[in-house]
């Protein structure tokens, strides 16, 4: 056995060392290697998916419902009270297709993870890289989404502009926990429950019509969702209704990124290192 090899199975054992390399952006340099062939046209509807959504509720709904009353009861029109929201969903989108399939053909089928960790990467270098990737490409959607907004007249405040870091918060969450989950699904048929959970959020989590619509109950379901958070967060710095609960809405996502990280790192540690 050579003596790299003794140092590196030395490293492996515990500690630190057996979790981290510091080097995630091997793992961020190989996606975009990687990424230069990809199905741009699948990438590219990320980014319409939400535009078509504004061009036809936004805008066109828009003009018969008139204004809309936010949580913190600023009046804004409804293109500029959906807007916001569909900016949330575009940097969820971006982050959860990265982080839920493209993580499941890799972890499964692909065996990338296995090759990653028989290198001197640890497990939370892995899941950082990948985790950046998402985090990126649903910052890419977002950016593009804002540029649509602005030409819109729909960022009716300058905090509008804290809506780009609100978005890294956004997808960095969702990518942290899509991937965690992903860790843990061996079947085509599990993945599914992405789509069962997202589609519910995305309807429900104060989109296109305000919480108070809802009964009570309902209304603490839909307030558990971490969507409805990123509306509202996002909603809050665009209109320039601020207040204190926006820290509340990033405390969430920085619970939900510690949360995700943890269980990537011990979920891979467990397949691979154990």
């Amino acid at each position: 056995m050579s003596a790299a090899t003794t140092v590196r199975s030395t490293r492996r054992r515990g500690g630190v060392g057996a979790l981290w390399a510091g080097n995630p952006q091997a793992v961020l340099q190989r996606s975009f290697l990687a990424a230069r062939s990809s199905n741009w046209v699948v990438v590219v509807s990320g980014f319409f998916e939400p535009v078509l959504y504004l061009a036809s509720m936004g805008i066109g709904l828009g003009a018969l419902v008139g204004e809309v009353q936010t949580s913190t009861g600023t009046v804004v029109p409804y293109a500029a009270y959906i807007a916001p929201a569909l900016l949330a969903v575009s940097a969820m989108n971006g982050a959860v297709y990265d982080s839920t399939w493209n993580v499941f053909f890799k972890l499964n089928y692909g065996k990338l993870y296995e090759g990653m960790l028989s290198t001197s990467l640890g497990p939370l270098d892995v899941a950082l890289g990948e985790i950046l990737y998402a985090l990126m490409r649903g910052l890419v959607y977002a950016c593009g989404f804002m540029v649509i907004m602005q030409l819109f007249g729909l960022n009716l405040a300058p905090t509008a502009i804290l809506a780009l870091p609100a978005v890294v918060l956004i997808a960095f969450g969702f990518a942290s926990l899509g991937m965690a989950i992903t860790s843990y699904m061996k079947t085509f048929q599990h993945m599914d429950w992405i789509t069962l959970i997202m589609l519910p959020m995305f309807l429900f989590s104060a989109t296109f019509f305000p919480i108070t619509q809802y009964p009570e109950p309902i209304q603490f379901v839909v307030q558990v969702f971490p969507l409805w958070h990123g509306v509202e967060l996002i909603r809050g710095l665009t209109t320039g209704s601020l207040s204190l609960a926006l820290l509340w809405h990033v405390l969430y996502y920085v619970v939900m990124i510690a949360v995700g990280l943890f269980f990537t790192t011990k979920r891979l540690r467990a397949l691979f290192l154990d």
